[in-house]
């Protein structure tokens, strides 16, 4: 067994400690979580113990002046018996990190001003003042010092990536041919409705989603569905339909669970849905989301190879429908913390890299970041480390579709999936509507300057419908607007079509 020890501040407070059992170590090729048990050590120690003995690097929720409770990252730390200091860890590896992003955009051409410049220098040199004043109460301080800014560093880099990376395609087309899309509710949108969608969004998702076309066995209801699509082709917006098979228990239709466990039953039911569905709208909509959260998923007794093979089931039934047809697969939690927990064999890159070596040639993938949500969702993270998750799912030379989404409070929300609760630390200061719109600006427009990705979509219009993450939608659960729907409108005037 690997085993690494940290040495906590002496100032730790006991929310701290606690929030700390989301701790976990990583490496491999994709920098994916290995299965981590999080013990107590000495007093003011963490122990992380592990089945793998080899260098790594620690991931850990630590708490920032004004970047929220985020999870950070140390550098490379190999197997040693001496405790590292937590604080200095995650200080060094974030201004590692930051040093090296800046060195490899500007190789790449970003112009990068004195000022940031200087302001990644300060880190640097905040770094070592705490390095050479540790092991003490001042050096601590100094470590949180650095820290922060390395992350305020951070910030100010990918603001100066974005803005530059947008100029540069604005030089080549004044306005993007990208899509910035809303997950709409099942009900046909009202004309007040209209007003709020069409101004702020190019397209949208249709939920053609099993558990309501389909609440029966065998009996299909239909009414909803026809429309929603004629209403988008009305309004002339870019449509995507899907997910058809969310591998989420409250978003998959309650008799299934007869069949629990019989793999060649529930592929049968899960194909049959498909196939009549695509064929049913197939001369109106040629984009199709068919699966999500596929490679996250514990559900009808199903293992991580059998979702893997139904997910290329379920992808080649709709091929066979249509040859055509521009098909995309979900991945959720793409940074892999559920596999600190369990132990799995496919990463969710390696999960996506082995569908698309097998040959089924998907038109896109989606990228699910939800931060702020359990158990599915992610735990928050900076632009930063957002910017470097999508560069690596980008390896994989598919175009990356983006569902975005953050919750806007914090109370329980009675529409949502009820294993979803809202945690995993915060964004700046926590769940608010104006805390949610500063989130969505600022990671829809990240992803939308990338070149490889296709378009973004926020994973629900209105509270006020059944969805799956709590908070989330841009409208609340008596239909008003959230702040956030204006950030996003901004966005779109700004840069697309």
């Amino acid at each position: 067994m690997g085993t690494m020890t940290f040495q906590l501040p002496t100032d730790a407070s006991a929310d701290a400690v606690l929030e700390l059992e989301h701790s976990f170590l990583a490496g491999g090729p994709d920098n994916m979580p290995w299965v981590t048990l999080v013990q107590p050590g000495a007093p003011d120690q963490l122990q992380l113990v592990r089945s793998v003995e080899e260098s790594g690097y620690l991931s850990a929720p630590w708490s920032l002046h004004d970047g929220g409770l985020v999870m950070a990252t140390s550098g490379t730390l190999m197997e040693r018996a001496r405790p590292y200091n937590i604080l200095i860890e995650l200080a060094r590896g974030k201004v590692n990190q930051v040093r090296c992003q800046e060195a490899d955009w500007r190789t790449g051409g970003l112009s990068v001003n004195e000022g940031l410049h200087e302001h990644i220098q300060q880190a640097s040199y905040a770094f070592g003042h705490a390095v050479t004043r540790m092991p003490s109460p001042e050096g601590e301080r100094q470590a949180q010092d650095a820290l922060n800014q390395g992350y305020d560093s951070a910030a100010e880099l990918v603001r100066a990536y974005v803005e530059q990376v947008f100029q540069i395609r604005h030089h080549r087309q004044p306005r993007l041919e990208s899509t910035l899309a809303v997950r709409l509710g099942a009900k046909m949108p009202t004309v007040a409705l209209a007003g709020q969608i069409t101004p702020t969004f190019n397209a949208v998702y249709l939920p053609l989603s099993w558990n309501v076309i389909e609440n029966t066995e065998a009996t299909y209801r239909w009414d909803q569905c026809d429309a929603l699509v004629d209403w988008a082709v009305k309004h002339q917006l870019d449509m995507t339909a899907g997910p058809l098979i969310d591998f989420s228990s409250a978003q998959l239709p309650a008799w299934l669970w007869l069949w629990e466990g019989d793999v060649t039953s529930l592929a049968t039911f899960m194909c049959k849905f498909v196939e009549i569905t695509v064929r049913r709208y197939r001369t109106r909509v040629r984009r199709w989301q068919l699966t999500a959260a596929s490679n996250w998923a514990r559900v009808l007794g199903l293992t991580e190879e059998e979702l893997l093979g139904l997910t290329y089931r379920l992808i080649e039934t709709a091929r066979q429908v249509d040859p055509g047809l521009e098909l995309i697969f979900g991945i959720s939690q793409p940074w892999g913390e559920y596999m600190a927990k369990e132990e799995r064999t496919h990463s969710p890159f390696i999960f996506a890299d082995t569908l698309i070596r097998s040959g089924v040639n998907p038109w896109a993938l989606d990228v699910e970041i939800v931060m702020g949500v359990t158990p599915r969702g992610s735990y928050c993270r900076d632009l930063l480390e957002t910017s470097r998750l999508l560069d690596l799912y980008a390896l994989l030379g598919v175009p990356l579709r983006v569902t975005l989404g953050y919750p806007s409070g914090t109370r329980p929300d009675t529409n949502a999936d009820p294993e979803a609760i809202v945690g995993q630390g915060r964004w700046r200061d926590g769940f608010s509507p104006a805390v949610q719109a500063d989130w969505a600006a600022r990671f829809a427009e990240l992803s939308l300057c990338k070149p490889f990705v296709q378009g973004v979509q926020w994973t629900h219009l209105s509270d006020a419908d059944p969805h799956q993450f709590p908070h989330c939608g841009l409208l609340d659960a008596q239909g008003n607007p959230k702040p956030a729907i204006a950030s996003i409108r901004a966005l779109r005037e700004a840069h697309l079509r």
